[in-house]
Order: C-alpha cells, then sequence, then structure tokens
C-alpha cells in the first residue's frame, strides 16, 4: 500500500497519535488497517475512517481510557508488595 500524503488525513492521524500516546506511524496503521476491513478505496472514504476513529479515540479520552492512563494503572502497586517480584 502507497503511503497517503493527503494534509487533512494526516492531521486527522496526529490527533489520533496525540490522543493515544503513539507515534504517528502507529497511528497511521491504525486507520489503514480498518481502511483495509472497509475496503475504502478513495481519499474522501479513508478520511472519514479517520474520523471515525479520532471520534471514538476522543471518546474513550473523555472517559480516561487513554493508553498512558491505563499503563500508569497496570503499573502501580499494592502498598504492602512495593518490593515484590515475581520471575517467569
Amino acid at each position: 500500500m502507497y503511503p497517503i500524503n493527503d494534509r487533512q488525513y494526516l492531521a486527522i492521524c496526529s490527533k489520533i497519535a496525540n490522543l493515544l500516546s503513539v507515534s504517528l506511524s502507529s497511528a497511521k496503521k491504525k486507520v489503514e488497517i480498518e481502511n483495509a476491513k472497509k475496503g475504502s478505496r478513495t481519499i474522501e472514504e479513508k478520511i472519514e475512517v479517520a474520523k471515525d476513529i479520532l471520534k471514538l479515540c476522543e471518546k474513550d479520552n473523555g472517559n480516561k481510557l487513554s493508553s498512558s492512563t491505563i499503563l500508569d494503572q497496570l503499573m502501580s502497586t499494592l502498598e504492602n508488595e512495593d518490593n515484590f517480584m515475581t520471575e517467569d
């Protein structure tokens, strides 16, 4: 698949990257996967898919479900288990 260089598309992808706390290339890949699932061919269809993903990310960010927030919750420890380490 060739890279899309449309300014509006890239701006939407950068907003998605910012909300998800990921790189621009990761956000573009997420949108490209969704475009492939929906069979989007024209740039207008691809922009609409990106806008839908952006709306979903904004909704999730409003609910404080960003990836950085989830990672912070997963990395927290219980008071009495600060020095506990499990070996794999």
